[in-house]
């Protein structure tokens, strides 16, 4: 909330560097809390989103900001790269999500067709599809490649909060404020389970490394793993 994100050293506890705007040179980081945050998969950049409806890449060894990529017009909701490191997505309270060259910071497209505000999204494990979770109800999956929209994932009754792959790329695993978490074929956008038990919002859910356990995280005080 204080507009920074901190950079530490596991083994130590030790601060590194700290990402945060240079009054004395001008802007050169966020003017509002910082939303997400992650690493490229090399672990030498990190992106973060911010509610100024920026997102700024900086190189991990030095703090220093690469490229700030201006476009959304509302909060950053999810900003991450593709495993490839080739392509960075940013979903927004904006209703869209863009994709961006990892190289130069260059929007290269913009996803719409929801009604209402992206809270989540991610690439699977290839960097071939896109998916996209939204307070409208529904998730999205768009080809990386063509920029189309390949199905969508309909039968939650309130807002998406959460959305992934498993890591073979076949599944999406969403979580909702209707209480459910639900497990989707990502090609044709069957609901294959639901899983019920919470006894309020799903806020966070996610795969294992195999795929083969997804646990969940709610607004009711708890967490469940489930099979």
């Amino acid at each position: 909330m204080d507009t920074t994100a901190k950079l530490w050293n596991t083994e130590d506890g030790e601060e590194m560097c700290t990402l945060t705007v240079c009054r004395c040179v001008g802007v050169s980081g966020h003017l509002a809390e910082i939303i997400s945050l992650a690493f490229d998969t090399s672990g030498n950049r990190i992106i973060t989103g911010s509610f100024d409806h920026t997102v700024a890449v900086w190189d991990a060894s030095t703090g220093r900001k690469v490229f700030t990529l201006i476009g959304h017009c509302a909060e950053i909701s999810s900003a991450l790269f593709s495993w490839d490191c080739s392509l960075i997505l940013t979903g927004s309270m904006d209703k869209t999500c863009m994709l961006w060259d990892a190289t130069n910071g260059k929007c290269v497209a913009t996803l719409t067709g929801h009604d209402d505000e992206i809270l989540d999204s991610c690439f699977d494990y290839t960097g071939k599809l896109i998916a996209t979770a939204s307070a409208d109800g529904t998730a999205r999956v768009y080809c990386a490649a063509t920029r189309k929209c390949i199905t969508k994932l309909e039968g939650h009754e309130g807002e998406i909060s959460k959305i992934s792959f498993n890591p073979q790329g076949n599944r999406l695993l969403t979580g909702s404020s209707d209480k459910t978490a639900r497990i989707w074929d990502a090609q044709t956008g069957q609901c294959l389970q639901v899983l019920e038990g919470h006894t309020d919002e799903i806020f966070s859910c996610a795969f294992n490394y195999k795929g083969n356990i997804v646990i969940t995280g709610s607004k009711d005080n708890t967490c469940r793993i489930w099979r």
